[in-house]
């Protein structure tokens, strides 16, 4: 059959809210820039003008060119590069939005797809379709799921109304101020609409979101929600961090095994725990600094943007400044924790550190009699009131910018124990701190946990373990953990995933 007719056949047979979701995933706006060949060219009327005009007209018309004209490149590339090229990440971000809405063109070329995921260096847990989705897309498709056509059309409403961010924009113009957002499809092509025109002036990204938060705090909840569905509900799906279906980030594990005993069993607790969370995990024993930099070197892979999230466990013994490696060299703890997040793969994504090694030799004891031979170690919408809000610094849009980010935000670090005191570890099981750490973060699965909940229950919980040092002195102790925390979202603890399991249903 004739490929023309074969891609309007295709066409037909996808419904208008599917063709406005493949559009937004495709436009994806965090494409990594500069790509081999990518011309820097501005991509306004690629990623605006199709959904403008669809709104105004009624007609899906620009959204099926566009769409035509994506399938024709991909049918006319030939991957034989060795560098990783723009149309690679486009082939892969449509590839996969057409898998999770479940519209794969029955023409589209697999093996291609496999050749790009070949020059990703993509593994086998890796080609997963989930993984190359956008999990921030992911978010605001649900948002816009929630909202009722009166709700999109109220958000437009309250955009139109802030003149100094429209001025000069033409496609605003082509929609113009009243719209109809009933008819299938129109909903979802001005809330993608809304959302690709605040990201592109560094208004909004997958962190910075209040911009849309205002816009969406602005509608009547009682003809703008969804049934079910509240704006606090709608408001609050948007101040985590997007960490969407599998895999729910990347896992590092470092551990000195060396004079450590139970470190295997750190180990197997960590990747256990990690694979439960559905994260796709790697484990280096017995790191030296050469070590570390080659992960780094790794880390820097394309492949590696297309994670949510990143977490490291570093388990070793260590002082108040430093932690000793498998050679018996040392590293700065504060030169290890600023150089993984400034990783440009994961800028704008969680990143949690688990730093388990002493820090020093102290230890909080407890004396008298009842505890000998006790331990475990033997084997802005929110001020309600008007005047508190007048009082209130007016923090304009124009002082406001998301466009420059430190390093170490989106990151926490959390702290087997406090400065210059000693981390506990039992004679077979290692780490107490990773034991109890790991047994929680499995008991929170699916009950909507935020990971900084969880590590407040573990500070309370291993504070009422009574430990013991394993010198003739035999001295009971507590031991306290902490953590720091630059984050500017929340992180929830997924679901349990099945990596070998699709757990994919098709949006409406």
């Amino acid at each position: 059959m004739d490929e023309v007719i074969q891609v309007t056949q295709w066409l037909s047979s996808i419904t208008p809210r599917k063709k406005a979701k493949l559009f937004f995933f495709t436009t994806h706006a965090d494409a990594p820039s500069p790509m081999v060949g990518s011309n820097d060219v501005d991509t306004h009327e690629e990623t605006q003008l199709p959904l403008a005009t669809t709104v105004a007209l009624h007609n899906f018309k620009n959204i099926d060119e566009f769409l035509k004209k994506k399938i024709n490149t991909f049918s006319c590339y030939n991957v034989i590069e060795n560098e990783i090229t723009k149309t690679d990440y486009e082939y892969l971000r449509f590839y996969s939005a057409c898998k999770y809405l479940d519209v794969v063109p029955p023409f589209l070329d697999l093996e291609k797809i496999s050749a790009i995921q070949n020059k990703f260096e993509m593994t086998d847990e890796e080609r997963d379709y989930r993984l190359l989705l956008d999990s921030a897309d992911l978010v605001l498709e649900k948002v816009c799921d929630s909202l009722k056509p009166a709700g999109v059309s109220q958000m437009w409403t309250a955009l139109r109304k802030d003149r100094n961010l429209i001025r000069g924009v033409k496609t605003i113009d082509i929609i113009g101020f009243f719209v109809d957002p009933n008819p299938t499809g129109i909903k979802e092509c001005l809330f993608f609409f809304i959302v690709r025109f605040l990201q592109k002036p560094d208004k909004i990204n997958r962190v910075n979101t209040n911009r849309l938060e205002r816009l969406i705090a602005q509608c009547d909840e009682s003809s703008s929600c969804e049934e079910g569905k509240t704006i606090d509900f709608i408001i609050d799906s948007l101040r985590f961090y997007p960490t969407e279906l599998y895999p729910f980030g990347f896992c590092l594990i470092m551990c000195v095994i060396e004079g450590r005993d139970g470190a295997m069993q750190e180990i197997e607790k960590t990747m256990e725990i990690s694979r439960h969370l559905g994260m796709i995990t790697h484990t280096e024993k017995n790191p030296t600094k050469e070590t570390i930099e080659l992960v780094k070197k790794e880390l820097m892979k394309p492949k590696y943007q297309f994670y949510g999230s990143f977490t490291c466990w570093f388990m070793s013994h260590g002082d108040s400044n430093s932690m000793v490696l498998a050679d018996g060299e040392t590293i700065e703890r504060e030169w290890f924790l600023t150089s993984f997040p400034d990783i440009s793969t994961f800028q704008l994504k969680p990143k949690v550190f688990f730093m388990v090694s002493c820090r020093g030799a102290n230890k909080f004891s407890l004396k008298g009699d009842e505890f000998e031979g006790q331990s475990a170690t033997c084997d802005y919408y929110d001020i309600g009131s008007a005047l508190i809000r007048n009082r209130m610094l007016d923090i304009t849009d124009s002082v406001r910018d998301i466009s420059y980010v430190q390093p170490m935000m989106d990151t926490l670090v959390a702290y087997s124990t406090i400065l210059d005191h000693l981390s506990g570890r039992a004679n077979t099981h290692g780490s107490i701190y990773v034991d109890r750490a790991c047994v929680l973060m499995s008991e929170n699965i699916s009950r909507g946990r935020s990971l900084t909940e969880i590590l407040e229950h573990l500070s309370q919980d291993l504070h009422e373990i009574l430990q013991e040092t394993m010198d003739e002195d035999r001295i009971v102790y507590k031991q306290a953990c902490h953590y720091d925390s630059f984050f500017r979202k929340t992180l929830k603890l997924p679901y349990t995933r099945h990596p070998k399991e699709d757990v994919h249903s098709a949006p409406q």
